[in-house]
């Protein structure tokens, strides 16, 4: 927002306080209700296109992101777990660390995807009147555990890493070899396999961070078990995994921070609140937008309300006027659940009105 556009509004701003002096009162139709509208939008209670955006498809292919997000993490719990226990015995066998540990994040492999299954099956429970968004925050729980649990995965081979390098045991670098090969294969399909869903679902990218992980895991074998084989350098093994753990713990950070973003409902990373309001407020009729509350319920719905202060002169179709301002944010910013209260003076509103963004420019994204 350019500084001659926000003086623009704060004139406006200044105006309307003036009204309020001259006695003008809220809307009867409009209670102050936080989620409140007024009777020219009631029949748009939901003045978020029906959650998902209809006549928009939003609904059908939000509906097809999650079942193509399902079957990638069923597919990518089959391959897990079908090798899983070839690489636990082969890492006994071996006395690889290496291989124990990759053996290990290919366990929490399996569970972190069947968790992210049943967050899924546990989100798609429909809404309650206890609650109105039902659990669609079940998979940003069981992304923020499967981050977590990278982090204690970390700790741990690190701790074990310690202790052999002060005491480095014979490891069958020959055997170590095979599984970490095998391993690595299966890990680059299901990583390929969860990278065309993880985009859409944090819930898909928690799975993926953790086979990403094994991943780098099984890299570290391979090369443990070359080395191994050919010069005998039994020293590898621990160092290769104190290197993969503190990888594990690094590309697990970016997750730990959108998933506690998401849950202290913080604005989405694509979504910039003063451009979105400059936009709103270019619109005819509209004075100002404030209480503003732009967040993420889940991955993929993104909610916005607000209060709109139109102008008393204003003679248009409220009703358009409120169809324009959720087309700009559907449209121009991806949210699909929105909830707009319309005003004509701020007297009485007892709401915080979050009007800084007539001070500020609109911030870079990316």
């Amino acid at each position: 927002m350019t500084d001659s556009h926000s003086d623009k509004h704060a004139d406006d701003h200044h105006r309307h306080a003036t009204h309020d002096h001259h006695g003008h009162e809220h809307d009867d139709h409009s209670d102050h209700d936080h989620h409140g509208h007024d009777d020219h939008s009631s029949h748009d209670h939901h003045g978020h296109d029906d959650h998902s955006g209809h006549g928009h498809g939003g609904h059908d292919h939000s509906h097809d992101l999650r079942g193509a997000s399902k079957r990638s993490l069923t597919i990518a719990l089959i391959l897990i777990a079908g090798f899983m226990m070839a690489e636990v015995v082969g890492g006994i066998l071996s006395g690889s660390l290496a291989l124990l540990s990759d053996a290990g994040h290919m366990i929490t492999d399996a569970a972190s995807i069947a968790l992210a299954l049943f967050a899924m099956r546990v989100a798609d429970r429909p809404p309650s009147a206890e609650r109105t968004f039902g659990y669609r925050r079940a998979e940003v729980l069981a992304a923020m555990l499967n981050a977590l649990s990278l982090w204690l995965i970390a700790a741990w081979v690190i701790f074990e890493a310690y202790h052999r390098i002060q005491d480095v045991p014979e490891i069958e670098g020959g055997l170590m070899l095979v599984v970490g090969i095998l391993g690595l294969l299966v890990n680059v399909a299901a990583a390929w396999v969860l990278h065309r869903s993880s985009k859409h679902s944090m819930n898909v990218e928690g799975a993926l961070r953790h086979v990403m992980a094994d991943l780098m895991g099984s890299v570290g074998v391979v090369i443990s078990g070359i080395l191994i084989v050919t010069l005998n350098w039994t020293i590898i093994d621990p160092i290769l995994s104190v290197l993969i753990a503190a990888l594990v713990a690094h590309s697990s950070w970016s997750l730990t921070v959108k998933v506690f973003k998401v849950l202290l409902e913080g604005v989405p990373d694509h979504i910039d609140v003063y451009r979105l309001c400059s936009e709103m407020e270019d619109v005819e009729g509209v004075t100002l937008i404030h209480d503003v509350h732009v967040w993420t319920i889940s991955s993929g719905l993104e909610a916005l309300t607000a209060h709109v202060l139109i102008d008393p002169s204003f003679e248009g179709d409220t009703d358009a006027l409120l169809r324009e301002l959720r087309r700009i944010a559907h449209e121009g910013f991806e949210i699909d659940h929105v909830t707009i209260q319309v005003e004509e003076a701020v007297t009485g509103c007892t709401e915080d009105h979050h009007v800084g963004h007539l001070l500020a420019r609109s911030r870079p994204l990316g």
